[in-house]
Order: structure tokens, then C-alpha cells, then sequence
């Protein structure tokens, strides 16, 4: 038998003895990770707080039901990702994602056009993982950026772990697409400037 997580162990001390600081350690431990997530169905930051609160709110209420659950994190990401779905299919509409939110800070070491350029190159990195169809992107996000396994993956979306790395391996091909264009444009642009 595999040792818990502290995941684990805040969970266990949350629905068996109704630990409300368990709960809270739970809840600081996780939250932001599951916002990002849910940010990915919603793209909504506010919506995706409210979200990941109903869905912390409704397991504290039915923590009596919940000592079955082996995995919590696993249990917690299903949890909002069906909440975000019942959510869109609430609201039946698209909403898009505001780029301006989701750029990341660049270090103040490299000259203006250096600079530049690295944020370019974010925007179109980003501009590409949107493009991903929606499985892909979320896959793409959670193994490369979240740092998740794909097994993790695998059990929050309901797919099998090669269906998750098949979708891991198209979003690098089309990433890997655009690296080798942008790299063409920036070789093509440094002739023209030297010329």
C-alpha cells in the first residue's frame, strides 16, 4: 500500500472528522490549480472562482458521502470540470479568451527587441494553443504547463492515456509548426536588416 499525499491526508482528516482546517489546507492547496483549470472551459476568471467555491462549498456539505474517494485531486478536477461543462451548457455561448490576462511577465535582462520578440512569440504561442481543439489544448496545458502526469490527465478527462498523449503529441506538432515558421521570419528579417 502506496503512502498518502498530503492531499491525502487532508482529505481523510476533512470527511472522516470533519477537520474545517483540513478542509481550508485542502482548499489553499489546490484552488489555484483547479481555477487555472476550470479557466480553461470557462475562460472566465470570476466565473471559474465561483465554480471551484460551489464545488469545495458542496463536498463540505456531502463529506459524510465522500470517504470512498481514493484520489481527491483527481475527484476534485472531475468535479469542476463537469461543473464548467454544465456551466457552458448553461450559457451556450462563446466567450474569448482575453490575451492580455494570460501573458506571462517577461525578466527586465534583455534589450527592448529582445524583449519584444519573446512576447511575440508568447502571444503567438498562445494564439496557437487556442487554435487546439478544445481536448487537445486542455491536455496540452495540464501536462506542459500544470506539470500533471498523463495518467492524472487521463482520469480527469475520462480518456484513456494514449488518447491523452496522442493529444499531447498533435498540440506539439502544430507548436513545433509555428517555431520553425517564426524562426524563418526572424532569420528573414535579420538578412533584411543587414542587408
Amino acid at each position: 500500500m502506496k503512502n498518502p499525499t498530503t492531499k491525502e491526508m487532508l482529505w481523510q482528516q476533512f470527511v472522516e472528522e470533519n477537520d474545517s482546517k483540513a478542509f481550508e489546507a485542502l482548499f489553499f492547496h489546490l484552488n489555484s490549480r483547479l481555477i487555472k483549470f476550470c479557466i480553461y472551459y470557462v475562460h472566465l476568471r470570476e466565473v471559474a472562482e465561483e465554480i471551484v467555491s460551489d464545488v469545495f462549498v458542496k463536498c463540505w456539505q456531502n463529506r459524510e458521502n465522500l470517504q470512498h474517494i481514493e484520489n481527491p485531486e483527481t475527484y476534485l478536477f472531475v468535479c469542476v470540470k463537469n461543473q464548467s461543462l454544465n456551466y457552458n451548457k448553461k450559457m451556450s455561448s462563446i466567450h474569448l479568451v482575453n490575451i492580455d490576462e494570460h501573458t506571462t511577465e517577461l525578466i527586465d535582462t534583455a534589450s527592448p527587441d529582445l524583449k519584444m520578440e519573446k512576447k511575440e512569440l508568447l502571444l503567438k504561442l498562445d494564439s496557437v494553443i487556442e487554435t487546439l481543439p478544445l481536448q487537445c489544448k486542455i491536455v496540452f496545458r495540464l501536462v506542459k504547463e500544470d506539470g500533471m502526469k498523463c495518467k492524472e490527465v487521463a482520469d480527469i478527462l475520462s480518456l484513456s492515456v494514449r488518447t491523452v498523449h496522442t493529444q499531447l503529441f498533435r498540440a506539439m506538432g502544430k507548436l513545433s509548426l509555428l517555431m520553425k515558421e517564426y524562426d524563418r521570419s526572424v532569420k528573414k528579417e535579420e538578412a533584411t536588416k543587414y542587408n
